[in-house]
């Protein structure tokens, strides 16, 4: 009796000792798989954004991130205010299903995460310009694109029309959206009105509805402000060789002008095949004004020689595609110059040797208004909001027979 105790107590041992090793070997095993590196795949069927997060400029931004910079207007998203995306990590990647979606993806990653490097990132060295360059202080892209405007890069368009516009100027917008604006309901013309920012709530709620409204504004990243007129011009340039790059011509105008759309149509038919040209009112011999209490003030710092190269004034300018793409890049190396028109058609165009062509029907100033005048031109200055609706009716009358020149 007491041998069969001692045999059944050491069987129980037995198992016992058996659960407590199958219990630690289970407990090994569980903790091997806890710390076992664990690859997680990225999706990257879908275009990637690199955005750097919680960099106080632009230039900042390319000098601490080089490896993670994109040459994607929508990189500065990052850095504008109003459409900054927070990130909890030092870099974040948001995949986007283009401008139609308005859902993303956000993956914080590490700055030497391999996932980085996917075929369809965009990677590109950032360019460092001279600290008194046009490309040191513009901050490239747009906070709102219109992109509408121009589907497919503007393939088919004959024209694409930039008016540039002052913020506070609705009633400007409005009538040349009533008047010659009505020409941008055609298939190969784009009309859009170029904005900066402003310091204003009110104004910049009121801007949000009427873009609500029309889709045809482009808000640019920098304070609408006269000082910053070149600015404005190249976020246009820009703004065409993003999304408007296979439109035949580019316009450039200002919100006071009346443009004769038909007229201007015919006159590019006519020079359809120029391409190394800026048609224009043409400006010779200007010379530089050193007083310092002159709104047209320019310091030797800025532009030394005596005198300006010729440029086309500024109220209205013709431009051939393929040179706005090479004006707006080498804009950005240049000496900045609040004079947009002459910075843009004069320096800049010189420097690539762009021909400047003087046309007389781009009278780019106040004339008398009667309907051969009118209908003579191509774009009339000093234009109030409330005169385009009486341009418009002269430019439409037929029964007005006018001496052909």
């Amino acid at each position: 009796m007491n041998h069969f105790l001692h045999l059944r107590s050491r069987v129980l041992q037995s198992l016992i000792l058996g659960l407590v090793v199958f219990t630690f070997y289970t407990c090994y095993r569980t903790t091997l798989e806890d710390y076992r590196p664990v690859t997680v795949p990225v999706d990257v069927g879908e275009p990637v954004i690199i955005k750097i997060a919680s960099l106080p400029n632009t230039s900042d931004a390319l000098q601490q991130s080089p490896k993670n910079t994109t040459s994607d207007p929508l990189l500065t998203n990052a850095i504008a205010p109003h459409n900054a995306t927070s990130s909890t990590g030092p870099t974040s990647i948001s995949t986007s299903q283009g401008p139609q979606s308005s859902a993303s993806t956000s993956i914080n990653l590490s700055s030497n995460d391999p996932t980085l490097h996917t075929p369809n990132a965009t990677v590109t060295k950032p360019t460092i310009h001279q600290k008194d360059s046009a490309g040191a202080i513009y901050q490239p892209g747009h906070d709102v694109t219109a992109w509408e405007k121009c589907l497919d890069k503007g393939e088919g368009k004959t024209l694409v029309i930039v008016i540039t516009s002052a913020p506070s100027h609705s009633e400007a917008r409005t009538a040349i959206r009533q008047t010659w604006g009505h020409y941008g309901q055609r298939r190969d013309v784009s009309i859009v009105f170029m904005l900066g920012r402003t310091k204003d709530p009110k104004l910049e709620i009121s801007l949000d509805e009427e873009q609500n409204l029309y889709r045809d504004v482009i808000r640019g990243r920098f304070i609408d402000s006269y000082s910053n007129l070149t600015l404005k011009t190249i976020s246009t340039l820009e703004w065409v060789n993003t999304y408007c790059s296979e439109a035949k011509f580019l316009l450039k105008t200002d919100d006071d002008m009346f443009i004769n759309i038909p007229r201007l149509l015919s006159f590019i038919d006519k020079h359809k095949n120029t391409t190394n040209a800026i048609f224009g009112r043409l400006a010779h011999n200007w010379k530089p004004i050193r007083n310092k209490k002159s709104k047209y003030y320019v310091s030797q710092a800025q532009y030394k020689p005596l005198q300006y190269p010729d440029f086309t004034t500024g109220p209205a300018y013709l431009l051939p595609r393929n040179v706005t793409r090479a004006l707006y890049e080498t804009a950005l190396s240049q000496t900045y110059l609040k004079l947009e028109d002459v910075f843009t058609t004069g320096i800049v165009a010189q420097k690539l040797g762009i021909e400047r062509v003087h046309v007389n029907e781009f009278l780019n100033k106040k004339i008398a208004y009667n309907a051969c005048n009118v209908q003579r031109s191509i774009s009339i200055h000093m234009v109030k909001y409330g005169e385009q609706f009486d341009l418009w009716k002269k430019l439409m009358d037929r029964k007005i027979k006018c001496k052909k020149e």
